[in-house]
């Protein structure tokens, strides 16, 4: 028996609050915000705290992609606008000093690197993918970012991401991102790029 169509909506302002606490709940062991945040009692607030900011952070919400009711989101940034803009960062400054505290500045440093070795040529940015841990495997998270790529096809944009956890890499490899380049941002934490071409569609 054929699996059903898993629904895929643009998120919607009222939206914010279910973004953050699925983002939270999927990226508990993500090695780059476990770098961010490494006490592991007080992380699950932490990141609830820094995906709420995140999601003030982002323009538009209909770039936000909500599939499974809710099972799992993927925040993308058009082309042009993956940086987040210092106006953006001073807006949400006080979130951001509550939230990282003493490790801002590593927090900071760590922004600048990535978005140093990010490639300038225009593309959709897939800022953020994660699903709820206790539905991973269900093809949630899939869904939700072949849904941004069909798009992405039938207009001829690449696409790219970074990330630091290694079994990503075959995850995204099966939707068609090869890594272009990696780099270590603090020992024991490397982050891989990974690039789409946009698959040619009739």
């Amino acid at each position: 028996m054929q699996r059903a169509a898993i629904p895929v909506r643009p998120a919607t302002s009222a939206d914010s609050r279910l973004v953050a606490a699925t983002l939270a709940r999927a990226f508990i062991d993500d090695p780059a915000l476990a770098y961010l945040f490494p006490e592991v009692l007080t992380r699950p607030a932490k990141l609830l705290k820094f995906f709420s900011t995140v999601v003030r952070i982002e323009a538009r919400p209909a770039d936000t992609l909500i599939a499974g009711d809710g099972a799992a989101m993927t925040i993308w940034r058009p082309p042009g606008a993956w940086r987040t803009s210092p106006l953006a960062m001073l807006g949400v400054l006080v979130p951001l000093v509550t939230t990282f505290g003493a490790a801002l500045p590593r927090a900071l440093r760590l922004q600048a690197l990535i978005e140093n070795h990010h490639p300038a040529t225009p593309h959709w940015y897939l800022a953020f993918a994660g699903c709820d841990p206790t539905l991973h495997g269900r093809g949630f998270g899939g869904a939700a970012i072949r849904s941004k790529l069909r798009d992405c096809d039938h207009v001829g944009i690449p696409t790219a991401l970074e990330t630091a956890t290694p079994a990503n890499l075959a995850i995204y490899a099966a939707l068609g991102f090869a890594v272009t380049g990696e780099f270590d941002a603090a020992p024991g934490l490397r982050f891989w790029s990974m690039w789409r071409e946009p698959v040619p569609t009739r």
